[in-house]
């Protein structure tokens, strides 16, 4: 469990939440072959979630977690400010790790949970941006 509800907290913060979404991520694209590179890279542009890799190809992946699909569910969540921010941040990450961005094979994926947190229904969408 990712999890565990206890006497002092009812139900988890806005970062236990983050944190227990990415994580659950994070097992459930190396279930499906995925290898860990990094989570959670801040940079001045931005923040990418989780660095993985598809073979040579390295993934960037947005996670994004709604109990429920009001306001547009988590995909909606996702403005194109926001994506902006993302590609600027995986930019800076490539050069930071010394790969060349024109000839580095990437993506980037969204993850998309609803419902209950510790088993979310999953959406995986592949070259989402």
């Amino acid at each position: 469990m990712l999890w565990k509800n206890n006497a002092t907290s009812k139900e988890p913060s806005s970062t236990d939440k983050g944190n227990i979404t990415e994580r659950f991520a994070e097992q459930y694209l190396t279930k499906h072959g995925l290898t860990f590179v990094e989570n959670n890279y801040h940079s001045r542009q931005g923040e990418i979630d989780l660095i993985m890799r598809d073979g040579e190809t390295y993934v960037f992946i947005e996670v994004k977690y709604r109990k429920n699909m009001n306001f547009g569910g988590p995909i909606a969540a996702i403005p194109v400010s926001k994506q902006k921010k993302i590609k600027h941040c995986i930019t800076f990450y490539l050069h930071q790790v010394g790969l060349n961005e024109y000839n580095t094979p990437c993506r980037i994926d969204v993850i998309a949970l609803v419902g209950d947190i510790t088993q979310p229904q999953v959406t995986w969408l592949k070259n989402a941006f």
